[in-house]
């Protein structure tokens, strides 16, 4: 069996003009988990992103990090849903839903949640895509890491993606998909083995290279 070690990228910047953008700090996280890595001995043969811009810094902060050669296959499906979009159409139909998103980030990601339910049911209009056209392209990203013949893959998507891919595997409900949604943190790492025919969770969400004495304030979900 082949593994892959899917990655979300790191803290982006949340409230700016451009969220689709490393923070400083989201720079720090990638580069820890490089060395984590590193230290581990761990190398990848192939190594596959989104295309988000958020995405290649992430790789490239790791690899630097790792001390590993930045190439990169790209996979549109491993891009983030538009939740911007989402959370503004529940706004025009239900603007009730959004009326205490406008404070704090735990307040932004209660109405972000409300708006994935209602993504889900398909009781959003005007969004440029639909959950069951999510759900299809990242299968699509799935089945092109498994034809890949790499026997070491690194991944880095977003927390949505990783959720959706998490929720296929498992073939869980889709209100757990979403609830997963909500807990993946920044650059947290999910294990996979898997085959061209089948794939098979280990473990989730792991942060062990942030979960540690001097870094727990690292810990970020944006």
């Amino acid at each position: 069996m082949a593994e892959l070690f899917l990655v979300r990228h790191g803290q982006a910047s949340f409230g700016a003009d451009d969220y689709d953008q490393l923070s400083g700090l989201g720079e720090q996280q990638s580069f820890w988990l490089g060395q984590y890595f590193a230290e581990r001995h761990i190398e990848f043969d192939k190594i596959i992103i989104g295309t988000q811009l958020r995405h290649q810094q992430t790789a490239q902060h790791l690899c630097r990090g790792l001390g590993q050669e930045q190439i990169f296959d790209q996979h549109a499906g491993l891009n983030e849903y538009d939740f911007y979009a989402i959370t503004e159409a529940m706004e025009r139909q239900y603007p009730q839903h959004m009326s205490h998103a406008k404070g704090d980030k735990r307040s932004y990601y209660k109405a972000l949640k409300q708006a994935l339910e209602l993504w889900s049911r398909d009781q959003l209009d005007g969004v440029p895509e639909t959950w069951k056209a999510f759900m299809a392209r990242v299968a699509d990203a799935q089945q092109f890491i498994q034809q890949s013949n790499a026997k070491r893959v690194l991944v880095v998507s977003s927390g949505g993606p990783i959720a959706a891919l998490t929720h296929q595997v498992l073939e869980c409900p889709t209100a757990t998909a979403i609830e997963l949604n909500m807990q993946i943190r920044n650059t947290s790492v999910c294990h996979y083995f898997f085959n061209r025919e089948s794939i098979r969770l280990a473990s989730f969400n792991n942060i062990s290279h942030l979960d540690q004495p001097g870094r727990t304030d690292a810990i970020t979900y944006g």
